[in-house]
């Protein structure tokens, strides 16, 4: 199992999403949980990102939100970089 690695930058972004979202919350925890007991889980429709996001992946909360994450399986580590709609997570 995967383990998430949360930065400061990552965690000021979460907190901001959850003061503008709290409705989302469960759904949005929810994505954690599945995230670090099976990454490929077809509901987070974990898939790469491209362009100047080459390197980073993307997982779904609903579908609207996501969550953009550095997904380094040789380590085992994801480290969630982003969170919010899918154009404010992909700009």
């Amino acid at each position: 199992m995967p383990k998430i690695l949360y930065t400061q930058s990552y965690i000021r972004r979460a907190q901001k999403f959850a003061k503008r979202h709290p409705d989302l919350m469960g759904q949005y925890e929810k994505t954690l949980r599945l995230l670090e007991a099976n990454p490929s889980h077809p509901s987070l429709r974990l898939h790469a990102l491209g362009g100047k996001l080459e390197g980073l992946y993307s997982v779904s909360i609903n579908m609207t939100y996501r969550i953009s994450l550095e997904f380094m399986i040789k380590d085992d580590t994801v480290i969630p970089v982003d969170i919010g709609t899918h154009d404010e997570t992909y700009r």
